[in-house]
This record gives structure tokens, sequence and C-alpha cells, in this order.
């Protein structure tokens, strides 16, 4: 690698981890790795993520769809709290206004064990899945979007920024960029919005 001129990708050396044991309600897994969905708000994926710049912190709350890999939303915060959490679903519903049969799925973090998640979700009629305990394959759909989004704009790029906001903003921006014009193989050389605007005007 170094006489073709490339360097290693810098990776924390411990992944950020929202488990803190069972605290409430462990769903089903009813996902069972069969990540792709046949149409939009079929199923939903979360999880949280950590980036640590310079020893300072920001977390990714994202929801991405089966369907096609779209951001349905998300919440970029310098704390891993349940309003996090809640920004994000409050986007989500905004945005989406019948989700009865939803499957949504994450991993078993203290988060998506607490009650009021567990029902904002009942409320809306969608069924909640995680992942079985220390498989986070389970959640694969996520971990591939986080290890694409860090590798593309944070991974041996941090110096490119210059405060934790700066980085949130570029967070921001990748997010768009990913949704509206990131092309992908697998939805025919389209971004992932515009794969979901082609698929029902035909």
């Amino acid at each position: 690698m170094v006489k073709l001129g490339l360097k290693p990708l810098k990776r924390n050396k411990r992944k950020y981890s929202s488990y803190k044991g069972t605290i409430g309600k462990i769903a089903n897994n009813l996902i069972e790795r069969d990540f792709n969905a046949e149409i939009p708000n079929q199923k939903w994926y979360t999880d949280v993520t950590e980036f640590n710049l310079r020893g300072e912190k920001c977390y990714l709350s994202p929801i991405l769809d089966g369907f096609n890999g779209e951001v349905i939303s998300y919440n970029t915060s310098k704390s891993p709290n349940l309003e996090q959490i809640n920004n994000m679903l409050d986007k989500a519903f905004d945005k989406n206004s019948n989700l009865e049969g939803l499957i949504f799925h994450s991993d078993q973090g203290w988060q998506y064990q607490h009650q009021s998640y567990q029902q904002r979700l009942k409320n809306k009629g969608i069924k909640q899945s995680m992942s079985r305990k220390g498989n986070s394959m389970d959640n694969g759909m996520m971990e591939n979007f986080f290890g694409i989004l860090k590798t593309e704009m944070f991974y041996d790029q941090e110096d490119k920024y210059e405060t934790l906001d700066d980085l949130i903003k570029a967070i921001d921006d990748y997010i768009y960029y990913y949704n509206y014009d990131r092309i992908k193989t697998k939805l025919k050389g389209l971004s992932p919005v515009k794969y979901r605007l082609q698929s029902f005007n035909n």
C-alpha cells in the first residue's frame, strides 16, 4: 500500500454503543437480515454513530428506508439523548402520515428500549424490530451507510474541520448529496431520491 501511495483508513478504536443492558422491552428481530423493501415505508432502519473530532464528539441518528437507502430523517447532536431520537421521529412522522404496518428496525440501544419511544411507534401502527445482542450485522444496512459516510467525508479528513459545528454542517451537506446526487448501481445508476421518484412516476 505504501508503494502505491495509499494509506489505511484511521478508524475509531472503540465503536460507539448505546447498549446499556435490558432496561425495557426487547423486540423480536422481524428483519432477519432481509434488508430490502419492495416499496417505500415498508422497512426502516436506525442507529446512532459517534464522530470524535480531536476529543470533541457529536452523534448522528438517521432513519434509512430499505426501499432505496434514502435518509428519511436525521438528527445531529452533541449529546446522544432521547431528545435527539424524538426529533428524528418528529421529522419522519411529519413527512409520512400513514406508516401502518411499517417495520422499524434498530439495535438494542437504550433509546429504542425506552417506553416513550416504543409507545410513539405503537401509536403509528409501526412494528418494532431489534437486532440480536452483539450482532451488528443484524443492522447491516445502517453499518454500511455509516461506513460509506465516514469513509467519504470524515476518515483521514478531520483536519478539514476546524470546529465541531463545521463537521456538523459537513454531515448535513453530505446527507443531501447522498440522497439527491450520489448514484448507486443497485438503483439503476440513480440517487435514492431520483430512484424513488422514477419508480412511482412510470
